[in-house]
């Protein structure tokens, strides 16, 4: 059974940081891309970090752009976020995926960028 379980979220200040985690099971991980994405109420399901299967390659969306970093350890079946000076704009339930549009992904974790 595939399953995608993230931690990591939490209340944080503007200009905080946050490092989410994500451990996979049930499938053959280090073969898959994977993603970061985030839904904030109102909006859709938004991918904002891709990393190739072998971590060679990463990609961000304008939200990411310049403060998160994308990473993955393919021995412990594990996908990283790092994020670095977050905005009361990041607050959202944000998502480890094994797509673009959700159809495999976790229960995710609240990220909350407050005073």
């Amino acid at each position: 059974q595939v399953q995608l379980v993230e931690s990591g979220g939490g209340l944080v200040p503007p200009g905080g940081s946050l490092r989410l985690s994500c451990e996979a099971t049930g499938f053959a991980f280090s073969y898959y891309s994977m993603y970061w994405a985030r839904q904030i109420p109102g909006r859709g399901f938004e991918w904002i970090a891709y990393i190739s299967h072998d971590g060679a390659i990463t990609d961000y969306r304008e939200p990411a752009q310049g403060r998160f970093t994308i990473s993955r350890d393919n021995s412990i079946n594990a996908l990283y976020l790092q994020m670095n000076n977050l905005k009361p704009e990041d607050t959202a339930l944000y998502f480890c995926a094994r797509d673009t549009v959700g159809e495999v992904k976790g229960q995710g974790t609240q990220v909350t960028v407050s005073t």
